[in-house]
């Protein structure tokens, strides 16, 4: 500027208008930073699958650069290469074919050395791997930071444009710390999914032991009915012929003929023990006549005897399931009854059977003393919640759900709900934690 004289005159300071417009640009870029940070927090806090997580974070970095093109790369553990998991903005050629060893590249360089590195036109970086690629894909700018967990890197993110371009200071801050939120999320999404399997595994193993124990009392109740049982009624039938020859025969001695009967009552005593146990193991009845036959046939057998009124009711049309399944099923009858019996002290029990196109369902009541659900969240050392539990196992392999409702004194209901009009078997568990 010149005054009056033409003299240069220094210019004056800025004023207030562009100060203020300036700390208003920078206000309103902390802003939508914080905005932006907050968002992946509260994104990826309540997530568990992995490729949700990650996609949400490369959303909100890409929408945070005004960026349309970058990727997540993560670390195999066993083969220390990085490959692209979630992508936006690049062809799947270069994210199927981009595979890179820890040091080797850009991404690989940064996955080994925890440090971001910033590029102004990658295609004429010479560090850069498979330049073919990038050449193609049209890649300037480029950004690398590391996911990181606990000081361990997990993975890599990168952000590219199409054009030159420097980022700045406040940038690479930004992405590192959206890189920390999203190393640990992965961190905790890779336990959750170790877990999960954990878990399946446990689950299958038990399936195959539930499998497997209802193969092997079929095969005890089998042996015990074709050989022991048919053993013991052939020698009460010898018994009861001696005995009768005997008497024939002119022979008074009482001693003997009642050492004979009591060896015969005692012959016909283990027979009947031993039909019970064949019962127990695996009733004939349950493969002969179905369900329904065979809860009437353990209701009459345990509960009657012990002066508790028991009823069996089968509402619809019944109609047979697979034998994996109706012993499934009867094995929760079994077990509730058991529990009725061993500590209910009830005087009345039902066990209803609802035979419905889609759905078969199970309600086992009883009246008597009842029990607080809520203490029982565990198998306890003594066994006690041990029935329950398996229950909800076989239901659940069933792909049906199962529950038990008691309070103290109002007595108890343990109920199931199985689908049917498919291939019902035992399969991955799907049993609520009711």
């Amino acid at each position: 500027m010149k005054n009056s004289k033409g003299v240069n005159k220094a210019a004056g300071p800025a004023s207030p208008d562009m100060n203020l417009s300036d700390q208003g640009n920078k206000n309103e870029k902390h802003y939508n930073d914080l905005v932006a940070l907050s968002r992946v927090s509260a994104a990826i806090s309540g997530l568990q699958d992995l490729d949700t997580i990650l996609k949400i974070g490369l959303d909100n970095v890409l929408n945070i650069m005004n960026g349309t093109v970058g990727g997540i790369m993560l670390l195999d553990e066993s083969s220390q290469t990085l490959s692209y998991r979630v992508h936006h903005g690049l062809s799947d050629k270069y994210a199927q074919e981009m595979h890179l060893k820890l040091g080797e590249g850009i991404a690989g360089k940064v996955g080994q050395s925890a440090r971001a590195v910033l590029l102004e036109d990658i295609s004429s970086e010479p560090d850069a791997a498979r330049l073919d690629l990038i050449g193609s894909e049209g890649l300037r700018a480029f950004v690398s930071v590391p996911l990181r967990a606990k000081d361990n890197v997990l993975g890599v993110m990168n952000v590219a444009s199409h054009v030159p371009h420097r980022f700045t200071k406040e940038d690479v801050h930004l992405l590192y710390t959206i890189g920390d939120q999203l190393g640990i999320a992965i961190e905790q999404a890779m336990l959750y999914e170790r877990l999960r399997k954990a878990r399946e595994r446990l689950r299958k193993l038990a399936r195959q032991n539930l499998v497997a124990e209802e193969e092997e009392r079929r095969r005890i109740a089998r042996e015990l009915h074709d050989e022991t049982s048919q053993s013991l009624s052939g020698i009460a039938l010898q018994l009861e012929a001696l005995i009768e020859m005997y008497t024939k025969s002119g022979n008074q001695d009482a001693q003997i003929t009642a050492g004979l009967k009591k060896v015969q009552a005692l012959t016909v005593q283990v027979h009947k023990e031993v039909s019970r146990v064949i019962s127990n193991l695996h009733p004939t009845v349950l493969d002969t006549l179905g369900l329904v036959a065979a809860a009437r046939q353990h209701a009459k057998n345990t509960l009657q005897p012990l002066n508790i009124n028991a009823t069996v009711e089968a509402k619809g049309t019944e109609m047979r399931f697979p034998p994996d399944v109706e012993a499934a099923i009867f094995r929760v009858i079994q077990g509730s009854v058991g529990n009725i019996i061993k500590h209910s002290k009830a005087k009345n029990a039902s066990i209803v059977l609802v035979y419905q196109p889609n759905e078969f369902s199970l309600t086992i009541r009883d009246d008597g003393q009842g029990f607080d659900v809520s203490r029982l969240t565990d198998v306890e050392e003594s066994g006690r919640g041990r029935g329950l539990f398996s229950m909800r196992e076989r239901i659940g392999f069933l792909g049906g759900t199962s529950g038990v409702e008691s309070k103290v004194g109002a007595g108890t209901t343990v109920w199931a709900k199985i689908p049917v009009g498919q291939d019902i078997r035992y399969e991955k568990n799907k049993s609520a934690d009711n």
